[in-house]
């Protein structure tokens, strides 16, 4: 098959729209995508930051070329547990359901695994200012 006159739906010709992007766009576009996060999940992604600062240096297992899934599960685990403790302490009288525990994991891993990916392909921690 000659490959040379190959006809391109008209989007594909768009310089940079559907075609092959760059980390730093690609990350640009995540960062961006993230403030419209709600508040509530704004608040977790910021905190899962500031405990991915800490862990942010040379050799850091987030930087594995193949992260270790019980780690990172591990880790999730425990930034939950810091996020039920701070939620306790902000509300003491407020008793939230198991159920809200439940799915705050699997919202936690996956800003978790954002996070990571974003600190791994040298996006800046946390979100964007537009300011």
């Amino acid at each position: 098959m000659d490959f040379r006159h190959r006809v391109l739906p008209f989007y594909m010709t768009y310089p940079g729209q559907y075609g092959l992007q760059s980390d730093r766009e690609v990350l640009r576009d995540l960062e961006y995508l993230q403030q419209c996060y709600p508040g509530e999940v704004k608040r977790y992604q910021s905190r899962i930051s500031q405990i991915l600062d800490k862990m942010d240096y040379e050799g850091s297992m987030i930087y594995d070329e193949y992260p270790d899934r019980y780690s990172l599960e591990r880790l999730a685990r425990s930034i939950l547990t810091v996020l039920r403790r701070e939620e306790s302490e902000r509300e003491p009288d407020r008793e939230e359901p198991e159920e809200k525990w439940e799915w705050v994991y699997g919202l936690v891993v996956v800003l978790l695994h954002d996070e990571v990916y974003k600190r791994r392909h040298g996006g800046r921690r946390g979100f964007i200012s537009f300011s």
